[in-house]
């Protein structure tokens, strides 16, 4: 009997070799697995299963983790505002860990002797999965054909033409990664540090030039309603994209620091994650106080970090996810968006926690709460040590 191995697999150029290297090459039995994180539709899916039948493996399975992912990740990301380099919405970091801890597990249910992915040797993947099954599954070794034989996307592409695959190789030219919290795009305009990605690299293509007002729903810092619709929170996200996408918004291109200590470029589309983010911010500059926004943006930006580094497992982040939700408690209302090609705005909101109110008075206009006076006496007080200062230190 052959080894069996579990390939992650997304239907791409890297795990189609694998696929294929796996069974020719290495004579294993290889069972393949998709980890849905609600970027694919049924139909979708089901397209990605006949391509792996096609290349020859035992069996293909389609693993749901859209719902997990929500509650145990992507709503502490709203909650924390997390965007990296304040431009990335981590659309593909985070998710990377719900599939290797699906995959992992699905390997330990299987009885498989190895796990392999398709990742190169020169991007964060390999550390993220890495991480998770040498920490979860140190008995099951791991194989990475991409990373061992340093393969270009030619190579694999011979490589495949050889096995008679056929595909549409120019579309393969780019990588494409979805889930429900975006879509990131990888091409050669990506490897340099001037050229923007094609229009047609991207996913959505503009089909509306209009615009619209939408309003999302906010309760306890979840999004749950979208329009006055209840839908539950992977829903409002759902829809959201689906609407957005139409008008192209959501592009951008991310320049940071990866895992192994290089800078890296990727473009990406997330429409959802970017509008629920920036429309929850505005919420919470309502609603929390200046220390509270102060230490949430602190935490956030780690939180976000120690997340994209694959550090998902280290116990702190538990730690931290506990005060993000915490903070939570007032952030409930309505945000209204005005969508737009290639843009939206925030409009405003409405909450019954919303600390501008009038009637402590209006922010340039009328005091309510205080007089002139106690503003004279406050702002003599306040002024105290940098007027001792500059006393002391007259020459300055």
């Amino acid at each position: 009997m052959k080894d069996k191995v579990v390939l992650a697999f997304s239907g791409g150029l890297d795990t189609s070799y694998c696929a294929i290297y796996l069974n020719k090459e290495l004579n294993l039995e290889v069972y393949s697995a998709i980890v849905n994180t609600g970027g694919f539709s049924e139909e979708e899916l089901q397209a990605i299963e006949n391509k792996a039948y096609s290349l020859g493996v035992s069996k293909h399975v389609s693993l749901d983790q859209t719902q997990y992912y929500y509650d145990k990740c992507i709503r502490y990301m709203i909650f924390g505002n997390v965007l990296r380099n304040n431009t990335y919405p981590l659309s593909v970091s985070a998710e990377r860990m719900f599939q290797a801890l699906a995959i992992v597990q699905y390997a330990k249910e299987v009885g498989a002797k190895y796990i392999a992915h398709g990742s190169t040797g020169a991007g964060n993947d390999q550390v993220r999965f890495d991480l998770v099954f040498q920490i979860l599954a140190p008995e099951i070794q791991i194989i990475t054909p991409i990373r061992d034989k340093k393969l270009s996307r030619e190579e694999e592409i011979a490589y495949l033409q050889s096995h008679g695959v056929v595909a549409n190789w120019e579309k393969a030219k780019y990588s494409i990664n979805q889930g429900i919290w975006g879509t990131s795009v990888g091409g050669k305009e990506t490897l340099t540090s001037h050229l923007p990605l094609p229009e047609e690299a991207y996913p959505s293509q503009l089909k509306r030039t209009d615009s619209q007002e939408i309003e999302i729903t906010f309760e306890k810092g979840e999004p749950v309603a979208l329009n006055g619709k209840l839908l539950g929170s992977v829903a409002v996200i759902q829809e959201l994209a689906k609407t957005a996408s139409e008008y192209a918004i959501g592009r951008d291109i991310h320049i940071g620091d990866t895992i192994i200590g290089i800078k890296g470029r990727v473009g990406f589309e997330a429409p959802a994650s970017l509008i629920t983010i920036k429309a929850h911010h505005a919420l919470e500059k309502h609603t929390l106080t200046k220390w509270q926004m102060y230490w949430k943006e602190q935490l956030g930006n780690w939180y976000g970090m120690l997340l994209h580094e694959g550090q998902y497992l280290e116990p702190v982040m538990r730690n931290v996810e506990t005060f993000l939700e915490d903070t939570q408690k007032n952030v409930s209302g309505k945000v209204k968006v005005k969508l737009m090609p290639y843009r939206f705005e925030i409009q405003g909101i409405e909450s019954p926690h919303d600390l501008m109110s009038a009637k402590f008075g209006s922010y340039g206009e009328m005091n309510n709460a205080w007089t002139g006076e106690d503003v004279k006496g406050f702002t003599k007080i306040i002024g105290n040590q940098m007027k001792i200062y500059y006393q002391v230190n007259n020459s300055q």
